[in-house]
């Protein structure tokens, strides 16, 4: 396969799990915790990427596209195992203990409360939610990003 049809394909591949996300968001009500968010800039960095290599014809610019797939895939796979509780994620992703507060500080975290946690599982497909398919599927993206670069 040719270096531009290899690009185009990564590059829409970027904005397909991007407008996934906003579609789930959008039409399927689910709206995005924190780390969802953070997931969604690494696939517009590589959509722009992907749109001046295949503009410029500069293929070494690629392994930007690397990075970024790379940079999501790392991400989603750190909100995974916040979803599993592996780990915690970050403190205003997730509810915290309610013990020696006062009213006004219980009524502070009540009010500034995230509307959406990160280690909550909005919706999954085969056991993997959807954190853990922006993984997989970055993880593809970057493959083909890395036969892009390595080609040039």
């Amino acid at each position: 396969m040719d270096l531009k049809r290899l690009s185009l394909i990564a590059t829409l591949g970027s904005a397909a799990l991007l407008l996934g996300a906003y579609g789930f968001q959008h039409i399927g009500g689910l709206p995005p915790c924190k780390m969802c968010l953070w997931q969604r800039w690494p696939h517009a960095a590589a959509i722009l990427i992907g749109c001046m290599v295949l503009l410029s014809g500069k293929v070494k610019l690629a392994w930007l596209g690397v990075i970024a797939a790379l940079t999501t895939a790392a991400i989603g796979a750190y909100h995974v195992g916040v979803e599993q509780g592996w780990w915690e994620g970050p403190t205003s992703c997730t509810s915290s203990g309610v013990t020696n507060l006062s009213a006004q500080e219980l009524m502070d975290q009540i009010l500034n409360a995230p509307l959406v946690r990160c280690d909550d599982i909005a919706w999954q497909l085969a056991g993997i939610s959807m954190a853990g398919w922006n993984a997989i599927l970055s993880l593809a993206l970057a493959a083909i990003w890395i036969q892009v670069a390595r080609r040039a």
